[in-house]
């Protein structure tokens, strides 16, 4: 027996993030960010999306497509936990795994027929870099993948963080209006790894094309400057 099975890319989904840093750390954490699924070629046949649009959620099995590796580790260190506890990886979400494969639960907004595309699926709520491809897509079933009495482990003390934002309205301004709630929600979340809290530094991370820079201190973070991403490429930090 084989210890190799081969998988289709069905999709890829183009999302605001070209680059890891300040992706949400679990999908639906910011339901407002916007992204759109497009099939592969093969894929583009609207019988395959029939009935789809009857759900409200939708499960996707996708590739840490920047964290393939051919070596693993039995453990990981969570940033949340501040980066030098170490827990084992199947106890994890960690991107570093034997196979490194996601599983994200999104929003539908709606499915789309395009002209070019065939058809394509508008989601919400989305943890993926632009680009990632999607290995499959099922409906989220609430009578089963619902379990409200399930415990969280050592996530769950960290459930509720968030930062204030301070977003002063001449950088503001520098963002797409559509854009900018699900851009408040990534910087309230934190982006920064757990271990690192140095209040003079100055963070960076790239959303929707543009480079936003901010700084972290006593829970407030404040945003000290917008501008257009040099050349599409990932915002330094």
């Amino acid at each position: 027996m084989s210890d190799t099975i081969p998988m289709r890319v069905i999709a890829r989904i183009h999302s605001d993030f070209t680059s890891k840093f300040g992706i949400p750390r679990q999908s639906g954490l910011v339901e407002s960010l916007q992204a759109v699924i497009v099939f592969e070629p093969e894929y583009r046949d609207p019988n395959a999306l029939r009935g789809l649009e009857d759900f409200s959620h939708l499960w996707l099995i996708w590739q840490f497509s920047q964290a393939v590796r051919q070596t693993w580790s039995p453990t990981v260190r969570p940033p949340r936990l501040g980066g030098n506890t170490r827990m084992g990886v199947f106890a994890t979400r960690s991107p570093f795994r034997p196979n490194a494969i996601g599983l994200s639960c999104v929003k539908l907004d709606r499915v789309e027929l395009h002209p070019e595309l065939g058809p394509v699926i508008h989601v919400l709520g989305a943890d993926l870099l632009d680009g990632t491809p999607i290995f499959d897509i099922k409906p989220y079933l609430p009578t089963a993948d619902c379990h409200p009495e399930a415990l969280s482990g050592f996530a769950g003390p960290v459930r509720d963080y968030h930062l204030e934002v301070v977003f002063p309205q001449q950088w503001l301004d520098r963002v797409p209006e559509a854009k900018r709630s699900a851009l408040q929600g990534v910087l309230a979340q934190d982006p920064r790894p757990s271990y690192q809290d140095d209040p003079d530094r100055v963070y960076g991370l790239t959303f929707a094309g543009l480079e936003v820079k901010f700084t972290v201190s006593d829970g407030v973070l404040t945003v000290c400057r917008v501008a257009p991403a040099r050349d599409g490429q990932p915002a330094r930090r």
